[in-house]
């Protein structure tokens, strides 16, 4: 992949209610010659650094009123964020308009949580309602193909070494538009949750919890005081699968504490959706004995690779990110192996939400951390998990964990089914495919090669859509230099189904892309369909008769 050149910094905004490091991180970019436009106290700290600055003011052409509410909220000041400076009309006009723009926005918002948390005034907390702040943030973020946004003190030093070093990477100014965003989505949730209490004073009410044995329902679970809660053994997310819904994890077993209790040795604290990624990716990697990294996004696997024993598990991280590099970007990793320096090296330059391992190389742990976003939980004991549990309308789903069974999931107990049986290293893929598509939301279609997934598709509503995604992403996502072609990995690979194909036509597209063998559980009336149209390509058919449906 092409690293993209770095956009100079030559004018930058800073407004800023935590003036922590302001003053040093004004000097740098002055030192590198950068225009630096700021408002009100903020300008104010940086001229007694005695660093030249621009008022907003000046800039507008318009004072700053209401007590501060209105000050940059102008044309001259979201113009000069908001312009797409790759389009040429966008360009024009801000030539025309007499706009310049900016390459870094440095903004941290009014502290309403602190207020709140601190019993002020219902006035009081009203005026640290930012609206300036995020509005900027918002726009920041959403053009940081022109520019940076920098929303926590902590990331200034990175700020000023990229304007040593000539501006931000796109990839920097990726992960600082995350950050970012998370940052206002945090902000609005603590102020919605305030002002429901303002509307509905009972919704505030966390509820009782009385001890003596009664049962505790999910829904009290929720209601529950975070102290009633940690006294069970819970602890409370930020929030749900969307900002508007509370969430809690709880630990079921302090001895045997799994994800849930995993140790995080670094990074922002663990939300509702990270713990569902991140199950999913231990489930991957943990399904194979050989060393295994797994990346998921949304809940399924983007890659999945394997390498020996006794080779760096660096290795089965880079296949595994080779599968699908555009949809690694904010995955989850897990590996079932301690991380190597060589792996944490590999992983710095990537946006990763979650790494997930049984233990760290010491030095991999510190370059790890140096990545201040990314979680980094450690994991203990064995991978075992008895029944899954899912709540429906008016009761609950109970089942066994889908575990790899020793009927079926053997390929010694296979039945061939059509083809010449596979040599060594192709049933070897066969067997790898079929222990990674069991992580693939259903319908799934996993194409492989060489112990390392080169093409899924994943959770479509029909068996062909699967295999049409599977080869399209095996043959366009692929890692390539620019202007190659990209590689045809479909060709040559193998394929395994979560299920049985119901008519012929999904192994055609397989066998038409150059799949060489192909794993499914079997049992369609149209069995003798999909057998001839392998017999009559050469294409090796095994029947595992076990099914591993991921709803």
């Amino acid at each position: 992949m092409t690293t993209p050149d770095r956009l100079p910094i030559r004018r930058a905004l800073l407004s800023v209610f935590d003036k922590t490091g302001i003053a040093d991180l004004a000097r740098t970019l002055h030192a590198q010659g950068v225009e630096i436009v700021s408002t009100g106290s903020t300008a104010a700290t940086i001229r007694e650094a005695g660093v030249p600055v621009t008022d907003v003011a000046e800039v507008t052409g318009f004072p700053e009123m209401l007590d501060g509410r209105v000050k940059t909220l102008h044309p001259r000041i979201h113009g000069g964020i908001l312009a797409d400076q790759r389009l040429e009309d966008h360009r024009a006009q801000l030539a025309e308009h007499g706009i310049a723009p900016f390459e870094l926005v440095v903004v941290n918002l009014y502290p309403f949580e602190e207020t709140v948390a601190a019993g002020g005034t219902d006035a009081e907390i009203i005026e640290k309602i930012d609206v300036g702040g995020p509005t900027m943030v918002r726009a920041a973020a959403k053009n940081h193909a022109s520019l940076a946004v920098v929303v926590d003190p902590e990331d200034y030093a990175l700020a000023g070494r990229a304007a040593e070093a000539g501006g931000f990477t796109l990839a920097e100014r990726q992960e600082l538009a995350t950050t970012a965003f998370s940052r206002t989505a945090e902000y609005d949730l603590a102020i919605s949750d305030w002002m429901l209490g303002l509307s509905d004073p009972a919704a505030a009410d966390d509820g009782d919890w009385e001890e003596g044995g009664e049962e505790i329902s999910p829904t009290h679970v929720l209601d529950m005081s975070d102290e009633d809660a940690a006294v069970i053994g819970m602890r409370t997310l930020r929030y749900g699968e969307n900002p508007h819904q509370r969430a809690r994890v709880a630990i079921i077993d302090d001895d045997d504490p799994g994800l849930a209790g995993a140790e995080q040795l670094g990074g922002k604290e663990m939300s509702y959706n990270n713990y569902v990624d991140a199950d999913a990716a231990v489930r991957a990697a943990y399904d194979h004995p050989e060393p295994c990294v797994a990346v998921v996004k949304h809940n399924n696997p983007c890659g999945v690779a394997i390498c020996a024993d006794g080779e760096d598990i660096a290795l089965a991280h880079a296949r595994a990110h080779a599968t699908d590099p555009l949809s690694a970007y904010g995955g989850v990793i897990a590996a079932n192996r301690p991380v190597t320096v060589q792996m944490a090296q590999q992983i710095k330059p990537i946006f990763t939400e979650v790494i997930l391992a049984p233990g760290y190389a010491e030095e991999a742990l510190e370059i790890l951390r140096g990545k201040k976003n990314l979680r980094i939980l450690q994991l203990s004991g064995a991978y075992d998990r008895a029944v899954e549990i899912r709540e429906i309308w008016g009761g609950t789903l109970v089942q066994d964990v889908d575990a790899l069974q020793a009927a079926g999931d053997d390929p010694a107990t296979w039945t061939l089914a059509a083809g010449e049986a596979a040599d060594a290293q192709t049933l070897a893929d066969l067997a790898f495919a079929w222990r990674s598509v069991r992580a693939v939301k259903s319908n799934a279609i996993l194409l492989a090669s060489g112990g390392a997934a080169v093409g899924i598709g994943m959770g479509q509503v029909n068996r062909l859509d699967s295999c049409r995604l599977a080869v399209e992403r095996a043959n366009t996502l692929g890692e390539h230099a620019e202007g190659e072609a990209a590689p045809e990995r479909a060709r040559g690979a193998v394929a395994a189904s979560d299920a049985f194909f119901p008519f012929a036509d999904g192994p055609a597209i397989l066998i038409e892309a150059g799949v060489r063998a192909i794993v499914q559980p079997g049992g369609s009336i149209r069995d003798g369909e999909v057998i001839a149209a392998c017999q009559d390509a050469g294409v090796t058919l095994y029947f595992t008769g076990t099914r591993h449906f991921a709803h």
